[in-house]
């Protein structure tokens, strides 16, 4: 009887356990501008991170607009339900971005396997381009992240406080 008790007690932890939030080891408000030609939102923002994911929120007058949520697999976006990044790139960016593309973006690390980067004494440049494909131009500079496709017509700013 103790053992089921004890099991009962210990599968109630685990399944309580799985609707806990993550822990976020780092946060930054920021302003934050996401433009592409299915979604536009700009306003005051927090970027979370940890080792396995990262959580962005943009809000609007005290409200939470839009959140998005970036994992190892997956992005789950507030408006839209949880999808492979590849699903999310083809349907939200571009087909031809490298999945980690979002992830390495709002993390400020460079993209497409460190292609095309210049170093530089308060962050890095990248301009990639790919005839009628893709013409980036990424900069991460201090505390400022600008992502921008002329192409695909994708804007995205973080702007950390």
């Amino acid at each position: 009887m103790k053992f089921i008790k004890f099991f009962q007690i210990l599968l109630l932890a685990f399944v309580l356990s799985a609707c806990v939030e993550p822990r976020y080891m780092k946060q930054n408000s920021a302003f934050i501008l996401f433009r592409t030609p299915t979604f536009k939102y700009a306003d005051m923002g927090f970027v979370y991170e940890n080792s396995d994911e990262v959580k962005v929120e943009i809000y609007e007058s005290g409200q939470a607009l839009m959140s998005l949520r970036i994992s190892e697999t997956s992005v789950c976006m507030s408006l839209l339900e949880c999808m492979s990044k590849e699903d999310f790139n083809r349907k939200v960016l571009s087909r031809l971005y490298p999945q980690k593309i979002l992830d390495n973006i709002f993390r400020g690390k460079p993209i497409f396997r460190n292609r095309n980067l210049k170093r530089n004494r308060n962050g890095f440049t990248q301009t990639l381009t790919n005839k009628n494909k893709y013409n980036i131009h990424y900069r991460v500079l201090n505390n400022k992240i600008v992502f921008s496709d002329t192409i695909n017509e994708i804007l995205i700013k973080v702007i950390k406080q």
